[in-house]
C-alpha cells in the first residue's frame, strides 16, 4: 500500500495532542482561541456570504455549501459553520482532537464529520469543497507550499480558500511568543516557533504558486483595554487572514 505524502511534522502535533481536552475550556490553553473567534467568524461568514451570494439574515444561509475545516481542532469553526446549514467536514492530524470535536458537537445536537486525517490524504482520495478553512494552521506544518497545493486541490473550481496565520517580525514575536506564552501564559511555551511565521507577502506568493488568486486580506488587531479583536484593513503586523480563490 502506497502511503499518502504529508506536511505533518509531528513535534507540532504532539503540542495540540497534549492539549485537546481544553478546547472547549474558555480559560483553558485555548483562550486566545476562544477571544479570536467571533472576530474569525465575522470574516469568515461575510467573505462566504459575498462569495456565494447568501443572505446571512436567512435561515440556514449556508445550506447546499460543502465546507472543511483543516486543523479543526475541537470545533471552533466547524460547529458555527454547521449551524448556518453547511455540510462540514472537520479533519485533523491530532487524533486525540477528534473525540473532543465528536462529543462536543453531539452534545449540541450538530452533525459533523469529524476525521482524523490529512489535507493530503483528503486531495489524494479526491475530495473536493466549495470552501476550505485553514486557519491558523500553515506555520505549525513541514512544507507550507505543499500542504497549499493539497488546500488547492480540496477547492471545487471558483471555491473559496480562507487561511489566517501570524507575521514574522520583532512585534509578533513580542506578542505572539513573549507575551502569549511567556507573559500571559495563554499558550504553552514552545507552543510557536517564530522562524516558522510567515509574511503577508510571503503567504500570497504561495497561495498563488499552489495555483490560488489571493482576493483579500485583513488583520486581527487585539485590543489590550477593552481585552477585545478587530479586523483592521490596514495592520497586518501580528495576527492577519487572507481569502483566495481556486480559479480551475
Amino acid at each position: 500500500m502506497q502511503m499518502s505524502r504529508t506536511t505533518v511534522d509531528p513535534s507540532e502535533i504532539s503540542k495540540f495532542e497534549a492539549m485537546a481536552a481544553e478546547w472547549w475550556d474558555l480559560n483553558g490553553k485555548f483562550k486566545p482561541l476562544h477571544m479570536l473567534n467571533p472576530c474569525r467568524l465575522d470574516y469568515i461568514t461575510s467573505q462566504i456570504a459575498g462569495e456565494f451570494d447568501r443572505d446571512l439574515k436567512a435561515a440556514d444561509p449556508f445550506e447546499g455549501l460543502r465546507i472543511l475545516d483543516i486543523g479543526c481542532g475541537g470545533g471552533l469553526l466547524a460547529e458555527p459553520m454547521a449551524r448556518l446549514g453547511a455540510d462540514v467536514v472537520g479533519a485533523d492530524a491530532a487524533e486525540g482532537n477528534i473525540p473532543v470535536a465528536r462529543v462536543h458537537a453531539e452534545q449540541s445536537g450538530l452533525d459533523i464529520d469529524y476525521r482524523h486525517t490529512t489535507a493530503e490524504a483528503m486531495a489524494e482520495a479526491g475530495e473536493q469543497f466549495d470552501v476550505v478553512l485553514n486557519m491558523e494552521v500553515v506555520e505549525h506544518v513541514a512544507s507550507p507550499i505543499d500542504y497549499l497545493t493539497a488546500c488547492h486541490d480540496l477547492l471545487k473550481p471558483g471555491g473559496l480558500h480562507i487561511c489566517s496565520t501570524i507575521n514574522r517580525n520583532p512585534k509578533s514575536f513580542a506578542m505572539a511568543i513573549v507575551g502569549a506564552e511567556h507573559i500571559m501564559r495563554w499558550l504553552p511555551k514552545g507552543t510557536h516557533e517564530w522562524s516558522k511565521f510567515i509574511t503577508p507577502d510571503e503567504l500570497f506568493d504561495l497561495l498563488r504558486q499552489a495555483g490560488l488568486e489571493p482576493v483579500d486580506r485583513k488583520g486581527f488587531v487585539f485590543n489590550p483595554i477593552a481585552w477585545t479583536w478587530r479586523l483592521s484593513d490596514k495592520d497586518l503586523s501580528v495576527n492577519y487572514v487572507t481569502a483566495s480563490l481556486r480559479k480551475a
